[in-house]
């Protein structure tokens, strides 16, 4: 019994040892003994020799076959556990549905995203997202004004980034742990879009409510002269004040350029307003794509699902670990030019073929 024990114990203890050839020898009964002093053949050696290479050379392979299967397998669990953001939107409509579309499309790769909807209803919104600080998200995602209002209330210590919110700083979305992207485009660039297709005109007029785009109007008063344009504005305080304001603002400019301003364009104000311009062979600048189709000579804006793209970028940008968010929101790159080549004809305008080449849409 003791001698079986010690065998045992010595077939153990040989299992996961690799031998050394010079110092064992193959017995046709035993199984593996120690020989007085005796050594193999050199070809048996050479034999042998290859044979524990080749072991050697596939546990090896095998190891690193290991070691890359648990990298990767704990990189995949430390990105799944990274993210996992929550989108809170203000409602459900199309606009949105089509940028949070383009964010899923640029945001990182096996993200999990979980939606909430605010429905309009700012109180709503700090409660969903009292949830949303509770919970494991990595990021929260706020679209629309309600849903940034809410979230930064709310939410202070994980990153918020908001899309499809208008001059989103006049509403102080501003937070250390707060960035987002913008839904109209620079004035700088709008600046040199219009002396590119008006390039004659120098004198550029505008109708503002004091209340709400009173910093926008200054911002494009004092950028104008960089593109070789001066340009006057004339306040509103209710609709009611429209058509007068635009009587007196028509017969001193060369074009009128619309800024987003609920006070002066409301469905009843914006065919008058357009018509007006058009009897006096002043063309009208615009922000959407609806205010050509309705003859505006130009319009500049930004597509909602390129904002959304632009917001996934940001996002993964974010948390692939970058520490210092953008202190101003991130302006789209992409821009939509539409232009009604009625009006223009009308008005005796031509563009050139590069001009052409820039415009998107034509009504």
């Amino acid at each position: 019994m003791k001698r079986e024990a010690q065998d045992m114990r010595e077939r153990r203890d040989l299992k996961f040892v690799v031998p050394n050839p010079s110092a064992f020898s193959l017995q046709p009964s035993n199984g593996l003994t120690r020989p007085a002093r005796r050594s193999f053949p050199d070809s048996d050696a050479s034999r042998f020799t290859l044979h524990v290479s080749r072991f050697t050379n596939a546990a090896a392979r095998a190891m690193v076959g290991l070691v890359i299967l648990l990298a990767l397998s704990t990189f995949s669990m430390s990105e799944t556990l990274a993210m996992d953001i929550a989108i809170l939107r203000s409602s459900d409509i199309a606009a949105y549905r089509e940028a949070i579309a383009g964010l899923k499309a640029t945001g990182p790769i096996g993200a999990v995203y979980t939606e909430y909807d605010v429905q309009g209803d700012l109180e709503l919104g700090k409660k969903l997202a009292r949830k949303l600080r509770a919970s494991n998200a990595s990021l929260v995602v706020a679209v629309g004004l309600k849903a940034a209002l809410a979230a930064k209330v709310e939410i202070i210590d994980i990153p918020i980034v908001y899309m499809m919110i208008l001059d989103p700083l006049k509403h102080q979305l501003t937070a250390d742990n707060m960035t987002g992207t913008l839904l109209e485009v620079p004035i700088d660039r709008q600046l040199k879009i219009i002396r590119a297709f008006l390039p004659t005109l120098h004198h550029l007029g505008t109708l503002y409510d004091p209340t709400k785009t009173s910093s926008r109007v200054k911002d494009a008063v004092r950028q104008a002269p960089s593109s070789d344009f001066q340009v006057k504005g004339l306040p509103v305080e209710s609709d009611k004040d429209v058509p007068q304001q635009l009587r007196t603002l028509l017969s001193d400019v060369q074009a009128l350029w619309l800024m987003p301003d609920s006070t002066v364009l409301t469905n009843e104000s914006v065919r008058f307003i357009l018509e007006s311009a058009l009897a006096r062979q002043i063309p009208v600048i615009g922000f959407s794509p609806e205010f050509t189709r309705l003859g505006a000579l130009l319009s500049m804006s930004v597509n909602y699902g390129d904002v959304g793209r632009e917001t996934g970028l940001l996002v993964k940008r974010i948390l692939d670990g970058e520490r210092q968010l953008p202190l101003d929101p991130v302006p789209i790159e992409r821009l939509k030019i539409t232009v009604n080549l009625n009006t223009a004809k009308f008005l005796g305008i031509t563009f050139s073929n590069g001009l052409t080449s820039l415009i998107d849409e034509t009504y």
